[in-house]
């Protein structure tokens, strides 16, 4: 199985970071191939809104979003990771999410694709943490990745949810959550593979 995990905090050891690691760590273990990308190392531009992409779904601008975009169409299951900044996903996580822009005008108005009327081909195992206790603290980056995840026909798997964490290694407090993010890990790469298995199976 190819996984693809994509670090979108602008600090290397970070909360996030840390758990994605474990759950990249997991994924590997259970027999998983795993790439990393960390969006703080790379050039991205925001979307410009230009939709050079109407003809053939690709974005036109050149930067290192083309090569995520074809880890991302390989790969059969995806891990994303962001701290929450106001409410919602950090700017790199943002602008990353905002390239794929290309990828709903390719899904819905070159393929065009029915609004819910499509199988799920991937999935997909979202990791956040917030400083705050808010009630509502993840309402709009859950809705925000949802949406992310249906223009790569994925279906968001599970959620790593934590609050009142803040400052770099708080996570290490509660080793508790780096085991569930790490079974988490393992778990999606072994439902992926029974995935798989049962595909194979059914087409013989």
């Amino acid at each position: 199985m190819n996984i693809i995990a994509i670090f979108g905090s602008p600090r290397v050891n970070g909360n996030t970071a840390l758990l994605l690691k474990q759950a990249v760590k997991g994924a590997r273990e259970a027999g998983a191939h795993v790439e990393e990308i960390f969006l703080r190392n790379l050039k991205i531009s925001p979307c410009l809104e230009i939709y050079g992409c109407k003809t053939t779904g690709r974005c036109v601008i050149q930067d290192d979003f083309q090569k995520v975009q074809d880890l991302l169409l390989a790969s059969d299951g995806i891990m994303l990771a962001s701290p929450i900044f106001f409410y919602s996903v950090s700017a790199h996580t943002k602008i990353f999410m905002d390239r794929c822009q290309s990828l709903w005008v390719k899904k819905y108005w070159i393929d065009q694709v029915q609004f819910g009327k499509w199988e799920p081909k991937r999935k997909g195992l979202f990791i956040s943490v917030g400083a705050t206790r808010g009630k509502k603290l993840f309402e709009g980056p859950l809705l925000t990745v949802k949406f992310f995840l249906d223009v790569l026909d994925a279906e968001l798997w599970r959620s790593l949810l934590y609050r009142g964490l803040d400052f770099e290694g708080d996570v290490l407090k509660h080793p508790e959550y780096l085991s569930e993010a790490f079974e988490a890990g393992k778990v999606l790469a072994r439902t992926l593979t029974q995935q798989e298995n049962f595909t194979d199976t059914y087409l013989q």
